[in-house]
């Protein structure tokens, strides 16, 4: 007779706090749930309180048989995991991240250089978008998570929607990339529950 899992709240997650950090890859992950994250990365700063996910949907091809109304195999045929947050701060590097890349240069004003200073953004062309590093980082209580993707891109297109008296936001939609030497994504947490012992 099995044991009936017990119930505890304690395993329970409710985010306090979430964080996304970018950094160029190969940048140094961290070794562990909460120690301080290496020179490199930096934080997207302000996100939406309902748009952070992270995503993984694997993929399966099924085997049917004529002796069977149901598959006899289902073996799984590719893998993929996609990180999805809007973010709230219009700024250089974000606009980078969101659009996959591109270039920003300092411009010199109409009428000569004595006000305040311009910026051109130019995104990439076709070919020229560019893999980052992603940690997403969620806090409950004394209990951090930190999802760890050493390749990701950007996968979509840009929608900004511009509407007077509402805040315009950036959409973050990374897909995590893979090696054959390395994981695609692995998570570093201290929660207890994760303890494998009897």
């Amino acid at each position: 007779m099995s044991t009936p899992a017990k119930t505890n709240a304690a395993e329970t997650v409710i985010p306090s706090r979430t964080f996304v950090y970018l950094a160029p890859t190969g940048t140094a992950a961290p070794a562990d749930a909460t120690v301080a994250l290496a020179a490199g990365w930096r934080s997207v700063g302000h996100t939406t309180e309902d748009s952070l996910k992270f995503n993984e949907e694997p993929s399966f091809e099924e085997l049917k048989s004529a002796q069977s109304d149901f598959p006899v195999r289902r073996f799984q045929t590719s893998d993929s995991a996609t990180i999805e947050v809007d973010l709230e701060q219009w700024s250089g590097p974000n606009f980078v991240a969101v659009y996959g890349g591109g270039t920003i240069t300092e411009i010199t004003p109409a009428g000569g250089g004595a006000g305040p200073k311009h910026y051109k953004f130019v995104p990439p062309r076709i070919g020229g978008r560019t893999e980052v590093a992603a940690i997403v980082e969620v806090i409950d209580g004394g209990k951090s998570y930190r999802f760890v993707c050493p390749r990701v891109m950007q996968l979509e297109g840009v929608a900004n929607d511009l509407q007077k008296g509402a805040a315009s936001k950036l959409p973050l939609r990374l897909g995590v990339l893979g090696g054959d030497d390395s994981d695609a994504w692995y998570l570093l947490t201290n929660d207890p529950a994760f303890s494998m012992a009897p």
